[in-house]
């Protein structure tokens, strides 16, 4: 990796600079003009009953496509899945609405904020909360770095459109460093393992089974992972608002939030076929390695309330436009709440959250 890349200043809108411009090319090609998903908010009341004949919708969300299939879900599908691109980074989800490319998605709680920040005009349509960490501060190898106290004037990799950028400014905000107190390397998260390797970077956040494939490869190297009890707490499904301003599109998205709820609950009940058909065949990793990975994972849990999140959305964008990353925003408009407790109702009570 080019020393270009390597100090890129961190500022507002500076995320998706690194990949927009590349990968909107390649979406358009898709789609016949490129330009905002801006639209007026959606409005009405939500269609009920099936979409009509014909309704397609591109959906990129990797691990419902899996689930579909083995989990017997398929079947209910209502409408066309014109295709399925395989991309989950925020901003690549972003550039796909913009080149209208994409009509849903799952994303963590960050790209919303991200997206409202460029004027990408978008909603959350359902939301899965996690209680418990997902991230792990993975060092470059031969790092002395024990614990996030170890952060201060070192190099880490940061993406501020991506749940993991949020991650590191909590896990600083905890430990009473500013993020001016480090060096904020400004990378897309798959560029991270990368700049781990190479120590263009000395940490970065990494998730599984990323994190797993680095420390089996580098641990003997002196790579270390440095756990903290920073939660990233949604995974959301979101759409462009012109999809929902859409009927046909919208009675599509109402009736696919159910499947993805339900094929959520399939991967926990049905782990061993899970971990066949996603860590081992998808994502390349041992089998036994896809059973350590599941066994410190937690039960999926749907709110039957949006206020949790809508709050913890707030104290997101708050945090981000402290550090001059976004403009002030008010979460409450990143939420269509016509779809409110659709994917809790479609799964057993014990995975809904009502607190």
């Amino acid at each position: 990796m080019s020393r270009h890349h390597t100090r890129r200043p961190v500022g507002r809108r500076s995320f998706l600079a690194l990949t927009g411009t590349a990968l909107v090319g390649t979406l358009a090609a898709c789609s016949p003009q490129v330009k905002s998903a801006a639209s007026a908010e959606p409005a009405g009341k939500l269609p009920s009953g099936a979409p009509p004949p014909g309704t397609k919708l591109s959906i990129a969300v990797r691990s419902t496509h899996l689930q579909l299939g083995p989990a017997g879900l398929e079947k209910n599908l209502s409408f066309t899945v014109s295709q399925w691109p395989n991309l989950s980074a925020g901003p690549d989800i972003i550039q796909g609405f913009r080149a209208h490319s994409i009509d849903l998605a799952v994303n963590a709680g960050i790209p919303p904020i991200q997206a409202r920040a460029i004027d990408v005009g978008a909603k959350i349509v359902a939301v899965q909360v996690r209680n418990h960490p997902s991230y792990v501060f993975a060092t470059a190898p031969g790092s002395d770095i024990r614990s996030v106290a170890g952060f201060r004037g070192r190099k880490i990799g940061f993406s501020q459109g991506q749940a993991q950028g949020v991650v590191v400014l909590r896990a600083l905000k905890q430990a009473g460093i500013s993020h001016q107190d480090v060096e904020l390397v400004a990378l897309p998260s798959t560029q991270f393992l990368t700049a781990l390797q190479s120590k263009q970077v000395d940490v970065a956040p990494l998730g599984e089974p990323t994190l797993t494939k680095y420390l089996d490869q580098y641990e003997k190297d002196g790579a270390r992972g440095v756990r903290t009890d920073v939660v990233d707490l949604l995974s959301v499904l979101w759409a462009p608002n012109e999809v929902l301003n859409d009927r046909a599109k919208a009675a599509a998205v109402r009736g696919f939030v159910p499947l993805w709820a339900r094929g959520q609950v399939w991967a926990w009940e049905n782990t061993d076929e899970w971990i066949d058909t996603y860590y081992v065949k998808d994502q390349g990793v041992s089998h036994e390695d896809g059973r350590r990975i599941v066994e410190s994972l937690h039960k999926p849990q749907f709110p039957v309330s949006w206020d949790k999140a809508i709050a913890w959305e707030q104290e997101t964008a708050d945090l981000m436009a402290a550090g001059g990353f976004v403009p002030e925003q008010d979460a409450t408009e990143l939420f269509d709440r016509r779809f409110e407790g659709l994917a809790a109702e479609a799964v057993p009570a014990q995975y809904r959250e009502t607190s």
